[in-house]
């Protein structure tokens, strides 16, 4: 399947909520967190949002934020339907790639403690910078080679 991403608009929103939602509440569950549509939704607004694309169907997402320390991924949602056939592993490329060309030092991210997606980032070349009882905080320096 090849991938392609566009700049997420307005008319985006009810699907990316809806599968940030599908995806994410088991671990709100687990970790007994409310989820509110919301304070999504306020979120979403301030941030830089791509819809990722495969064989012209719209299958997940990436929300950004940056400062001058970093490049932060906010969200990384894969429709269940496409996961496990490259399409988080692409967009992670694209956001690194975004990001050397920026100029920014590192990638962020947060992701919870059991959530198998940690995985791909560790191999990605993320590193765990710190933790709390939900969250891994990681990092990627924009020096490190991309796997």
């Amino acid at each position: 399947m090849t991938f392609q991403m566009r700049r997420a608009t307005q008319d985006d929103l009810a699907f990316v909520r809806t599968l940030t939602c599908q995806n994410m509440l088991s671990y709100y569950i687990h970790y007994e967190l409310l989820w509110q549509d919301e304070a999504f939704d306020v979120a979403w607004a301030g941030r830089e949002n791509w819809l990722m694309i495969g064989d012209e169907a719209a299958l997940g997402f990436f929300s950004l934020s940056r400062d001058a320390r970093a490049l932060y991924i906010r969200e990384l949602q894969v429709a269940q339907a496409f996961q496990g056939q490259g399409a988080g592993s692409w967009a992670i490329d694209q956001v690194i790639a975004m990001a050397r060309c920026d100029g920014n030092p590192a990638v962020r991210l947060t992701v919870f403690k059991n959530n198998l997606a940690k995985n791909l980032y560790l191999r990605k070349g993320f590193v765990v910078q710190g933790e709390d009882e939900c969250f891994l905080r990681m990092q990627l320096d924009i020096s490190t080679s991309v796997l």
